[in-house]
């Protein structure tokens, strides 16, 4: 049997939520040269929103190994010369991302010195639709060889916010979203509607049982139809952002049940898919797969178009409709030029933008040509002391990191898997944390509302 041509490919993946994880590993291998032999390592960031086994489970993407560690244990673990890796991907949130960087480019200077070195390539981006907080998110991100955007819109607003205070923009690659994918939209029998929850959009108690009320009330209005309400998490368990309002506790307090068309449905995201007909939403990267899929969608507006819910990215897109419509029987028709912008339509339009099996052609070429070099300069940030001085300390400083980007005196670290005390203790500290973000954080609230 003949020996293998492939090429050897080490990425390591640095992640602090279950989706963040989804992104990162999808990503990974997208972004991977085409001849490469792909070894994914994944290390999963301790913290609030450190993903169970079963949303590991969920999100159904694999690694030939997996482990939870602090972010100094990551850091000192990328300095050993066992880690070689090839690629490195931060798929954090921003201020962990910045921090990493800072920590990455002191560990690679302690080991090689301040010159160019043969250090792996670093990259890092979004999960989804980027609807707020775009200047700082992405300040924060500065610093990586690729910043990778999901969509020809992404690409070029990133790089006119980091032209715009005058950082270097090279590093801004248009992609597209890693988990499009799935068989094309046939219509099924029952006709299903799904709507696509989110942990915190939106927040308040009162719009959440709103919309769900109104979910309800569909259901009820259309009972040859099937309703689904797809959740991203179990009570207590958290994803990217904090849910304080679990829709399932909710549920438990409609007023004459859930009607038998109405289901709570967990699992991974594109086999609901495949079975959906309609797919409802405030503001969910779920509606962009669900476009890509050609799925009928539809963006809610009952709230309001307001940047804090995120809706107001999808003007323009024909998919902005209320409940009132719905039930009404209102069918959303897509705007094929803007869906194309956003990096999601699979063939592609003559102005909008290019198919989705070449979307990470422009990454994969960059990455071998970074690969190629022999040797890349240290990582340089936007954020310095220099630059930020009221703001970098202390985002660092979070993560365990002085100024420079050393470990500070004290800092968390572990060699080892944690014994079985620990283990517990760590358990027993999450599940206080999450009790009081989901049901005494918001009584305090609603007592100083009064």
């Amino acid at each position: 049997m003949p020996a293998s041509t492939s090429k050897s490919l080490r990425v390591a993946v640095l992640a602090d939520s279950d989706t963040r994880w989804k992104w990162g590993a999808l990503t990974a291998n997208r972004i991977a040269p085409a001849d490469a032999d792909i070894r994914l390592d994944g290390y999963l960031l301790r913290g609030r929103a450190t993903p169970t086994a079963r949303q590991l489970e969920e999100v159904g993407v694999r690694a030939d190994s997996l482990r939870e560690v602090t972010a100094v244990e990551f850091l000192r673990g990328m300095a050993r010369e066992e880690n070689d890796y090839d690629v490195v991907v931060l798929s954090l949130v921003g201020g962990a991302v910045q921090a990493m960087l800072h920590g990455l480019s002191h560990q690679w200077r302690e080991r090689f010195g301040p010159g160019r070195a043969k250090r792996p390539v670093v990259v890092t981006g979004y999960v989804g639709v980027v609807y707020e907080k775009l200047a700082d998110g992405l300040l924060l991100r500065h610093g990586a060889d690729l910043v990778l955007a999901n969509s020809r819109q992404d690409a070029d607003r990133f790089t006119a916010v980091y032209e715009g205070v005058g950082a270097d923009a090279s590093s801004v690659t248009e992609v597209a979203l890693p988990f499009l994918g799935g068989a094309p939209y046939e219509k099924h029998d029952p006709y299903t509607v799904v709507f696509a929850a989110q942990p915190s959009v939106p927040e308040s108690r009162k719009d959440r049982t709103y919309l769900l009320n109104r979910l309800v009330k569909h259901a009820r209005l259309h009972p040859d139809r099937e309703v689904l309400l797809k959740l991203r998490s179990k009570p207590g368990e958290h994803t990217t952002h904090i849910e304080e309002q679990p829709y399932q506790r909710l549920a438990e307090r409609i007023p004459g049940g859930l009607p038998a068309n109405f289901r709570l449905v967990y699992g991974h995201m594109g086999e609901v898919l495949d079975r959906t007909d309609l797919l409802v939403t405030v503001s969910s990267t779920a509606a962009l797969e669900s476009l890509h899929r050609q799925i009928p969608t539809v963006v809610l507006t009952d709230l309001g178009v307001r940047e804090s819910l995120g809706n107001h990215h999808f003007v323009g897109s024909g998919c902005l409709a209320s409940w009132d419509q719905l039930d009404a029987g209102h069918e959303p028709s897509r705007d094929e030029e803007w869906v194309a912008r956003q990096g999601v339509a699979a063939g592609g339009t003559p102005s909008g933008g290019g198919a989705y099996e070449t979307a990470f052609d422009a990454a994969r070429a960059r990455i071998v040509t970074l690969l190629g070099k022999g040797g890349l300069p240290v990582l340089a940030p936007y954020y310095t002391p220099a630059t930020a001085p009221g703001y970098l300390p202390g985002i660092l400083a979070r993560h365990h990191l002085a100024p420079d980007g050393s470990p500070l005196p004290g800092a968390p670290d572990a060699d080892k898997e944690p014994g079985p005390v620990r283990q517990i203790v760590r358990r027993a500290a999450r599940g206080a944390y999450r009790h009081g973000v989901q049901r005494v954080a918001p009584v305090i609230r609603r007592m100083g509302e009064l």
